[in-house]
């Protein structure tokens, strides 16, 4: 009997765990809003798969004093389940140090639970069940509520820190597809001449750009270049709102995300968020004619594609014109890709902005690096490989074969 009372303390115990990592999954892509997962998530029959069906048989096992029907389901069924689940996700959950303290907060009073439980108020069947319940909405809650807090103030230390670096000039970049390698394009070109930082990777969440800004800016940065991603109207607003950007970029708009926004107009009114910046000198889109429906009254909009024509991409390189002072300018590059000249053109454009000289900025478009997995091109074993493994749109794979 003690065996099997140890046996059904850790079944319960993964039962718990595993609700823990469902949910802590879908809050990180969805910015920790239990809203969005609620109304927003793309795949609803998840919840009854992953926490409505377990939760269903937990309760009615021990409310029935039926316990070995819970253990053979969550071992049988539920945690293989889950972590069939968890491995095919494009994005499986990220241990931050946030989801971390919800672990270590939820192991804590689980280990309190059982204390309680053994020594002051024994609880069985459908009372222990219901117990174990109200523990993890508790300990759910209590999380929510403490990361709330701490998030606010989180912000306002990066917000004040933006604020206090009086000759940073802020560089925020959107758009469906392109993000990233404009954003890296950019940070090459910069980086030359100014103490530019970029923030990392893929980071573009609010609380991730915050993170950047307080862990990474000093009083010796120059530039700043953020990546505003969005899976929700007003996420990117959130951004501008704590960067303030003086410059932005709107890189190609498209049905990227169209399970999250529903139509294409709700994705350019969402990037379009970029332009409400108090200080915001000029913003280069890829197409001015998706955003301007959408944009405040007056703002300072650069048409990206009509400033570049005569685009030539093959493998040995891409070279393209871009108007620049009057004059149609001739710039290469070995980056690939037809796409990829609109993304360097809106590097160029910032470049000369910020006071770059044109024959400086030709030679660091030259020697640009092309971006990891991005139409990048390899030579193994005397074959010519093209890894475009992170490219997510229809767009860039067909470009990949037609250079192919």
């Amino acid at each position: 009997m003690q065996s099997l009372s140890w046996l059904n303390l850790v079944f319960r115990w993964l039962f718990i765990t595993g609700l823990g990592y469902y949910i802590m999954t879908l809050l990180q892509w969805y910015h920790y809003s239990m809203f969005r997962i609620l109304t927003k998530h793309h795949k609803m029959r998840w919840h009854g798969i992953y926490f409505l069906l377990p939760l269903g048989v937990f309760i009615l096992s021990y409310a029935f004093k039926m316990p070995f029907v819970f253990d053979f389901f969550c071992g049988v069924i539920q945690m293989p389940m889950l972590i069939v689940w968890a491995k095919r996700n494009d994005k499986p959950l990220v241990f931050t140090p946030r989801v971390k303290r919800f672990f270590i907060f939820l192991l804590l009073f689980l280990i309190l639970h059982e204390i309680l439980n053994t020594e002051l108020v024994p609880l069985n069947g459908i009372s222990l069940a219901l117990g174990c319940l109200c523990l993890f909405i508790f300990v759910l809650s209590a999380s929510l509520i403490f990361e709330k807090v701490l998030s606010k103030q989180y912000l306002q230390t990066a917000k004040d820190k933006i604020a206090s670096l009086k000759n940073l000039k802020v560089i925020a970049i959107t758009g469906s597809f392109g993000k990233t390698s404009t954003k890296n394009f950019l940070l090459q070109i910069l980086q030359t001449t100014f103490n530019a930082h970029a923030s990392p990777k893929s980071v573009n969440t609010l609380l991730g750009l915050a993170n950047d800004i307080n862990q990474n800016l000093d009083d010796k940065s120059e530039i700043y270049i953020a990546e505003a991603g969005a899976r929700n109207k007003g996420d990117i607003k959130e951004i501008t709102r704590l960067i303030e950007p003086h410059l932005a970029v709107i890189a190609e708009v498209g049905e990227q995300h169209l399970e999250y926004f529903k139509t294409l107009e709700n994705i350019c009114e969402t990037k379009a968020e970029l332009l409400d910046s108090k200080r915001l000198e000029k913003a280069f889109c890829y197409s001015v004619e998706k955003i301007k429906p959408y944009a405040p009254k007056d703002s300072p909009l650069i048409d990206v594609s009509s400033l570049v024509k005569n685009i030539q991409s093959t493998l040995k390189g891409t070279s393209f014109e871009i108007f620049i002072d009057s004059v149609w300018e001739r710039f290469e590059t070995k980056v690939l890709g037809e796409f990829s000249a609109y993304n360097i053109a809106s590097a160029i454009l910032i470049a000369k902005h910020l006071g770059l000289e044109t024959e400086r900025i030709k030679r660091l478009v030259l020697e640009l690096n092309p971006i990891a997995h991005r139409l990048q091109l390899l030579e193994v074993n005397q074959k010519i490989i093209i890894d475009d493994s992170f490219n997510g749109n229809l767009k860039g794979m067909l470009e990949g074969i037609r250079l192919a």
